[in-house]
């Protein structure tokens, strides 16, 4: 980026922060010894984070991996605040009219600025870290508004596989959550980027995804995988993913024979994420 581009960028992450410090200051409340800043609508979740007079850090592109989790966290951190178009424009991005097409733009977006190598691979975002990437569209207070896609769900070949061995648990012990205002009202350029949660699953949070996993994976190797639903499972669900009805897979049907259906994947549902937010955020 130019000297000029880099100065507009900077000018207007000063004004940004003073922004978001005057709401912080607002709308903060004090419980017992701990200040509680509560914003109106999503940007409770915005917050700044101060590494020089200015208050705010100013995103960086990253080739490369960061050495470890804190590092990491950091550059989250350093896109909390932002617009997605301010960030579209730092990364020479183009951003699209809307996301029907290009849904993991953001997360293609913000892997720029967080470095991460995994790719399309089927690991985790951050492999050396053992950390996966998850951004979650939020509403006015918050509250997840869509499911959360976690992995494809293996239809066959599943003899000896174990909640310890598999994938969705892999994707699952350390998510980097990235909330992002996901509203409709709100123009896709216009969302800003919420605080980051480096987050694992505790022991009753754990034992329910592995609760769901087993219950559902006991009926694809029964050769019952298409009389499942969205409604199976507490907090794990698996559905169809597919561009289309006609791109299938092979998986096992009723009697043991081989069939054609569509591939699936393992989504949290929101009863499970809209509780790890809240918790976290003090919503």
């Amino acid at each position: 980026m130019n000297k000029t581009g880099d100065s507009d960028f900077r000018s207007t992450a000063k004004k940004k922060n003073h922004s978001i410090i005057m709401l912080l200051l607002f709308f903060s409340t004090i419980s017992g010894s701990r200040v509680k800043a509560r914003l109106i609508g999503a940007q409770f979740l915005i917050k700044s984070h101060s590494i020089d007079g200015f208050g705010m850090n100013t995103p960086r592109l990253h080739q490369q991996a960061p050495d470890n989790e804190q590092a990491l966290l950091r550059r989250a951190q350093a896109l909390a605040g932002y617009s997605l178009a301010e960030l579209a424009q730092f990364a020479h991005l183009p951003l699209p009219a809307n996301l029907k097409r290009d849904k993991g733009w953001i997360g293609t977006l913000l892997e720029r600025f967080l470095g991460a190598s995994a790719g399309s691979k089927p690991e985790q975002d951050f492999p050396e870290l053992g950390v996966e990437l998850k951004t979650i569209p939020i509403d006015e207070q918050g509250r997840p508004l869509e499911t959360t896609f976690v992995c494809v769900a293996p239809l066959t070949g599943n003899s000896g596989v174990t909640w310890q061995s598999s994938h969705v648990r892999r994707k699952l012990a350390k998510v980097l959550w990235i909330p992002v205002e996901g509203s409709r009202a709100i123009p896709l350029g216009e969302r800003h980027i919420g605080a980051p949660l480096l987050w694992s699953p505790n022991e009753e949070e754990e034992r329910r995804l592995r609760q769901d996993w087993e219950e559902l994976m006991d009926l694809i190797v029964l050769g019952k995988v298409e009389s499942i639903t969205a409604r199976h499972g507490e907090v794990l669900q698996l559905r169809p993913k597919a561009a289309n009805s006609r791109v299938l897979t092979e998986a096992i049907g009723e009697h043991g024979q081989p069939i054609l259906t569509l591939p699936r994947g393992f989504y949290l549902k929101k009863t499970f994420t809209t509780p790890l937010l809240a918790r976290h955020f003090l919503l």
